[in-house]
């Protein structure tokens, strides 16, 4: 098992990478010591809900008197209450003095509301209504299905998904060139799991996602990088266009793939709402491309 450390580390990254991709006017360098002063969390939420945020009640660094930066985080506080986050027992000067545990917490809740929001935005033509981790789980299962594959996650803390397998045939699922199976193991053992893994990340950001997660992420079956990375690969289906072929979405469309057995080898939901896609680049990832496509044909 990992360190607590280790998984500290890995998370500051993410969201590290995360917060970079959405093309505010800060640039990240280290999230628990940046995010002190509330300033950086402020941009975040004026770009992930525009408008949240009463400027005129905001200071901006270089801050020199203590109490406007919890001002600063008192502010983010009462915004994430709005967003309806989980925040008993937190207060403004928690993300002052650097608490780790309760500010990796409320970027996650940040995080996954972008993702959502994202999504929903997308789905909107069709659905306009709220979207959940269910509806990406259900999303998932059944594209993957559509393939006439049996795999199947349960949740996003599904042990299974360890191997890489389900993750893959849903990347093939999405995009049936994408997949080299030759390249692809039977993800029995953790070495195996570990070249699963790393080529995951590597055809996700070939297709176009925003990737941040790590290949352990995937190996150790981390439940919130796992469901990133499934959101993140819905986001991408649901931008391509209609099929020619079948004249049917792209998102409803069911190539099958080849099984895998297989010979070895062997990061977004990111951006705003018209920024979008993934280059490597400062720390692995950084994000430019367009959400503005067709949502004319989104699937039901």
């Amino acid at each position: 098992m990992m360190t607590e450390d280790v998984q500290t580390s890995r998370e500051e990254r993410c969201y590290r990478l995360w917060i970079n991709s959405l093309g505010i006017a800060t640039y990240v360098n280290n999230v628990f010591e940046d995010v002190r002063n509330g300033w950086i969390l402020l941009e975040v939420l004026d770009k992930v809900s525009p408008g949240s945020v009463h400027w005129k009640h905001a200071s901006k660094p270089p801050i020199k008197m203590p109490f406007r930066k919890v001002e600063n985080c008192n502010q983010i506080i009462r915004i994430g209450k709005q967003l309806k986050f989980s925040l008993v027992n937190v207060a403004g000067n928690d993300f002052v003095q650097g608490n780790k545990k309760l500010i990796l917490a409320f970027l996650w809740q940040l995080m996954r509301f972008n993702i959502l929001q994202l999504l929903k935005n997308l789905r909107s033509h069709s659905q306009g209504k709220e979207m959940t981790d269910a509806d990406i789980l259900k999303w998932a299962n059944k594209k993957v299905k559509s393939t006439g594959r049996a795999s199947h996650m349960d949740s996003f803390k599904d042990k299974s998904l360890s191997s890489g397998i389900f993750i893959l045939e849903l990347l093939s699922a999405v995009e049936p060139r994408v997949v080299n199976w030759n390249l692809v193991t039977k993800g029995e053992s953790d070495d195996e799991k570990k070249l699963n893994a790393t080529y995951i990340i590597s055809v996700a950001r070939k297709l176009g996602c925003s990737i941040f997660l790590l290949p352990e992420d995937v190996m150790e079956v981390n439940q919130k990088m796992i469901l990133t990375l499934t959101a993140s690969i819905m986001f991408w289906s649901l931008q391509q266009p209609v099929d020619e072929a079948n004249g049917l979405s792209s998102d409803a469309d069911a190539s099958p793939a080849p099984s895998i057995s297989g010979e070895d080898e062997s990061s977004s939901i990111g951006g705003d709402l018209s920024n979008l896609s993934i280059d490597d680049a400062a720390s692995d990832t950084t994000v430019s491309s367009q959400i503005d496509s067709e949502v004319s044909s989104m699937p039901e």
